[in-house]
């Protein structure tokens, strides 16, 4: 049989050839510390520079080596599909978080949490990106409400559980507290340090803000309507046809009984309009809901998970 590994420590890295040797170097000294069991997983995502050859040679580690750059989030996806850890810790290679801080996570989850992220209270970031990051903050709390301070730290502690049904997309490593939180598991967060980048540049930027917004209100979407989008685009459609009748019904009264002109007026054009806006929105939401119905059924699961059944 296999010996039982406690951790995974997976870190996805993109041209990051001055950092992999010390970042490796510093999550052995820590799994080392701690007392236990470990694997190391390195993805390396589309470098261009020496970041695969610096890690060819190093060990413990198994090394996923992607065709091209695919992204953060799709480096975490693989890792984590390819590890075997009772818990599972996320980072970056940049070597801004520390793996030092890993026992925090373990400490925090002993007290009964399935998922910890780390929260950089000190962040050693350019005026810029913090600027940016806060603005997402507002937007998330807003949007997603997942009760934690700061989504975009990547040190992070997982029950293996936690991906037993999760693919991750697009940008979403960020949001993935808040995906495990609306199916029901328990998220806490520890206060971890956080050290400027002395290696490589950062690659953070509009394009990926942007990128992370969409995602925001998809899980936003997910979270107050995956399971009755009827109530959304229905509702919505029912709103707006009610809307197009009144004032149709405002244009009828004033033609028949004031015998007002209607050639000139824009009103009749927008009354026809929101009524078949609606209709569609409202066909829409029906469709919706039979294909949540069937992804469900398709998925051999439903629109819940139990923890545990306890017989006695």
């Amino acid at each position: 049989m296999d010996e039982k590994i406690e951790l995974s420590i997976i870190v996805p890295l993109n041209n990051e050839e001055d950092n992999v040797k010390e970042m490796h170097r510093r999550i052995v000294e820590a799994c080392q510390k701690m007392g236990k069991s470990y694997e190391i997983i390195f993805i390396n995502d589309g470098s261009t520079d020496k970041t695969l050859e610096n890690c060819k040679g190093l060990s413990p580690l198994k090394l996923i080596n992607f065709r091209k750059w695919f992204g953060q989030t799709a480096g975490f996806d693989a890792g984590i599909k390819n590890s075997k850890g009772e818990i599972i810790i996320t980072t970056d290679g940049d070597l801004q978080n520390d793996p030092a801080d890993i026992h925090l996570l373990l400490e925090e989850m002993e007290k009964g949490y399935d998922i910890v992220a780390g929260w950089r209270h000190k962040r050693k970031d350019s005026f810029s990106k913090k600027f940016f990051s806060r603005g997402a903050n507002l937007l998330r709390k807003v949007l997603i409400q997942d009760k934690i301070h700061d989504s975009g730290c990547s040190l992070k502690a997982y029950k293996r559980e936690c991906f037993k049904d999760i693919d991750l997309f697009g940008e979403m490593h960020r949001f993935i507290p808040a995906i495990l939180e609306m199916q029901g598991y328990r998220v806490g967060e520890v206060k971890v340090s956080h050290h400027p980048r002395i290696h490589g540049v950062t690659f953070y930027n509009w394009k990926r803000g942007i990128k992370g917004f969409v995602d925001m209100v998809s899980i936003w979407f997910w979270r107050k309507y995956a399971n009755r989008p009827l109530h959304l685009f229905g509702g919505s459609g029912m709103v707006l046809s009610f809307a197009g009748f009144l004032i149709l019904i405002w244009m009828a009264v004033m033609k028949i009984f004031f015998h007002t002109s209607l050639s000139d007026k824009i009103w009749p054009l927008m009354g026809i309009f929101l009524v078949l806006i609606g209709i569609q929105l409202f066909i829409f939401g029906l469709l919706a809901d039979i294909l949540i119905k069937n992804y469900y059924k398709s998925q051999g699961h439903m629109n819940y998970s139990i923890k545990e059944i306890i017989e006695s």
